[in-house]
């Protein structure tokens, strides 16, 4: 039986898109001969995993960890539920959720190999979608909340507050998770995507027939209204007539953030 070497096993991973173990194994059973261990994981469906990268994968799990100061919010997408659901896909981004948590986003790096493991076990287009560590400022507070849905986490949300108490801040990321803003605060909003609204609004008070002298006040009243949709700060709470920004008793929302399927 011919020695099997690291970098061969490398090489035919390389070129092959096989995972470790299943090159190592075609090799082996090729008693080292390259071009047979790639015929056999051609036979054996596990070659070429890359090309499935150009597949819609909107499907996948998200994991949140936390330890009352940090939080990390993972997000490994696949392309169907069937796999997103099974013990060994949740297991794993639960993991990477754990690492990230304990050494940072750049850990995401070391799942690599299992990564491609099952990506070639369940022959689809998995990937690692967005990586998120928050880490709260010294007196600040964070809350989290991962909505789950057949056992797997499907909307993640983490905020940090300032001189908010413990249930107001909870109330703010269960509201997050179901109105998912993109903004904070209106600061936060592209300048040009604020302009470009402002020019629609006005074309279509033109268009209604409103009076001239009255355009910028229904505008800006309806870009308000157009904020209330994105901006945090700006919605109702839970879709209520209190504000968020006026449900926090004094205190401050400083970030938050949110992944969730299809987002």
């Amino acid at each position: 039986m011919a020695d099997i070497t690291a970098r061969e096993v490398k090489a035919l991973r390389d070129a092959t898109g096989a995972g470790m173990m299943d090159a190592k194994r075609a090799l082996t059973d090729a008693n080292g001969d390259f071009e047979a261990a790639s015929q056999l994981l051609r036979e054996r469906g596990l070659a070429k995993a890359a090309t499935r990268t150009d597949r819609d994968n909107v499907e996948g799990v998200v994991a949140l960890a936390g330890n009352g100061t940090r939080a990390a919010l993972v997000h490994v997408k696949c392309e169907t539920d069937f796999s997103a659901k099974s013990d060994a896909f949740i297991t794993l981004v639960n993991g990477i959720a754990d690492v990230v948590l304990a050494d940072g986003e750049g850990a995401v790096e070391g799942f690599t190999g299992a990564l491609e493991d099952l990506k070639l076990s369940t022959k689809e287009n998995i990937e690692v979608g967005t990586v998120t560590l928050i880490e709260a400022a010294d007196g600040n507070a964070l809350d989290t909340y991962l909505h789950v849905q057949d056992g797997r986490g499907v909307n993640g949300v983490v905020v940090e507050g300032s001189g908010v108490d413990a249930e107001a801040l909870h109330q703010v990321a269960l509201h997050v998770a179901f109105a998912k803003p993109t903004a904070l605060s209106r600061d936060e909003v592209p300048a040009d995507l604020v302009e470009q609204e402002r020019a629609s609004l006005l074309e279509i008070t033109k268009a209604e027939g409103k009076p001239e002298q009255a355009w910028e006040k229904i505008v800006e009243g309806r870009l308000s209204g157009w904020y209330r949709e994105s901006v945090l700060l700006e919605q109702g709470l839970h879709g209520d007539k209190v504000l968020v920004k006026d449900s926090l008793g004094g205190g401050d929302i400083v970030r938050f953030a949110q992944i969730f399927l299809g987002g």
